[in-house]
């Protein structure tokens, strides 16, 4: 054990995530391999869109799956770009006792694309890749108040648009 290394936790200490709030969550792909499409960049050079591949279709079908699967959980606004996800949570706990933690909830969406990937892979439709197709842990950021909702969700709105400017622009 002594071996493995030191993973320090982002999570706020003490900080309930199965209580009612709003995150921002992003998960990237294991290595930030390209997997889900491609950014198109329109006639004018200013304006781009993410185009999904098969694969990024999967992934936006079994995200609003997963999200339609809970009745105390919604997102407003998500993006899926080449090797990473962007979302914004709200949970609404509702006084429902197995209302499911934002783990919960991203524990469930990488399992399942996981497993339909896989599957992709053993039928020819998706490109192997390497261990895993989204890395080990993801990124979450509690959103306190309407402005940084604001911000937050211009960012993911904008992000196909600025991908070149990303840090996850490989």
């Amino acid at each position: 054990m002594e071996d493995l290394p030191n993973r320090k936790s982002i999570r706020l200490k003490d900080y309930d995530y199965s209580q009612d709030g709003t995150y921002f969550i992003t998960i990237c792909t294991h290595d930030r391999v390209n997997l889900y499409g491609d950014i198109i960049v329109g006639a004018d050079s200013i304006s781009a869109r993410m185009k999904l591949n098969h694969a990024g279709q999967m992934i936006q079908n079994i995200f609003d799956e997963t999200i339609n699967s809970y009745n105390t959980v919604i997102s407003d606004i998500y993006v899926i770009m080449p090797n990473h996800f962007h979302c914004i949570l709200s949970l609404s706990r509702a006084d429902i006792e197995s209302a499911p933690t934002v783990g919960d909830i991203i524990q469930s969406f990488k399992r399942n694309t996981t497993i339909k990937y896989i599957n992709g892979v053993k039928s020819g439709i998706y490109p192997s890749f390497n261990k895993r197709i989204w890395q080990r842990n993801y990124y979450e950021h509690i959103i306190r108040d309407d402005e940084e909702y604001q911000t937050i969700w211009q960012y993911i709105d904008e992000n196909p648009a600025k991908w070149d400017k990303d840090k996850y622009y490989i």
